[in-house]
């Protein structure tokens, strides 16, 4: 493994890329490391953003981007943040999601990315497909996990609808779609049907974060990459059956697992959600009010609030 720090200068299109990443986390007065591990179950070269102190978090994003994260990092000091850019996002390679078990590969690599850095356990946040990942670890390697906080709706139960970006994303439409140049109007107009747009009219999303999330799309093959798995997750009338959990599957995870969900997030609903924490053993939802699906966009102090008092209990 090893490590080194954000790079300054960019001459091309990754550089680019990078150098909008460290504008974000400068904004939120933070300053990461780049780890870099090598995995050989799958075979897969990825990168960890490590920032802060703490008691670690293993977190992983969801179609937004590893570019989420900074402003609940910065509204949760007194944690070790440990960032996965998921397989080809950032730094971080892709891999063929069609050769494997999605819970398995998910599995697979948080646990290896727990021994590189020398983890016996840590507690997982997801967030969106994300959370998929979580609880995929919780289930198949349960002794690595402490806690998990799950935040925003994902594709956890085959209930949820998939969202109308899932779907472009997923048809042959979505080809043209992630080669199209993005905009800063278009990177909004995701963010308002994510349920963002209160938050994107008090200014409350810096625009930092739009521009981080054009380079990452124009400078990186993140979103290609993000289609070619979304494709081999989503059939015709719904979620892969590898993709989703069963009641059973969910009845056997026994770390407590808190849902943060927003009630302006259209993936999923309240009444879901509870119904879904109902079948976990040790399983509570907690709703933050007019949020959207990355809720700590919208109110990062009170879903910071949530997930403190969930760790410390």
């Amino acid at each position: 493994m090893t490590s080194q720090t954000l790079p300054r200068v960019a001459t091309g299109p990754a550089e680019r890329a990078r150098l909008a990443e460290e504008a974000l986390w400068r904004r939120h007065g933070l300053v990461p490391t780049a780890r870099t591990i090598e995995l050989h179950q799958p075979r897969v070269r990825l990168r960890v953003l490590d920032v802060g102190s703490g008691d670690p978090l293993l977190s992983i994003h969801g179609t937004v981007g590893p570019g989420g994260w900074p402003s609940l990092v910065e509204a949760m000091p007194g944690h070790r943040f440990l960032l996965l850019d998921r397989p080809g996002w950032g730094g971080s390679d892709p891999i063929d999601y069609g050769k494997h078990d999605y819970h398995d590969v998910a599995a697979d690599i948080l646990g290896g990315v727990l021994d590189a850095l020398g983890l016996a356990k840590a507690s997982i946040v997801g967030t969106s497909i994300g959370d998929v990942w979580a609880l995929s670890l919780a289930q198949r390697a349960p002794s690595r996990v402490d806690r998990v906080v799950l935040i925003g709706g994902g594709p956890i139960v085959q209930e949820v609808e998939r969202p109308r970006f899932i779907r472009l994303l997923a048809s042959p439409l979505g080809a043209v779609i992630v080669r199209l140049p993005m905009s800063a109007d278009r990177t909004r107009s995701i963010l308002r049907d994510s349920g963002h747009g209160p938050s994107l009219e008090k200014g409350r999303i810096p625009e930092e974060f739009v521009a981080w999330r054009v380079a990452i799309s124009n400078d990186t093959p993140a979103m290609r990459n993000e289609r070619a798995m979304v494709r081999a997750l989503v059939t015709r009338s719904g979620w892969s059956p590898t993709l989703t959990f069963s009641v059973s599957d969910l009845g056997a995870i026994q770390a407590p697992t808190l849902m943060v969900f927003g009630s302006a997030d259209p993936v999923g609903s309240v009444e879901l959600w509870r119904r879904f924490a109902s079948t976990l053993p040790k399983g509570s939802v907690e709703t933050v009010e007019g949020a959207g699906h990355m809720p700590w966009f919208d109110a990062p102090d009170r879903v910071a609030a949530h997930v403190e008092a969930f760790l410390r209990a």
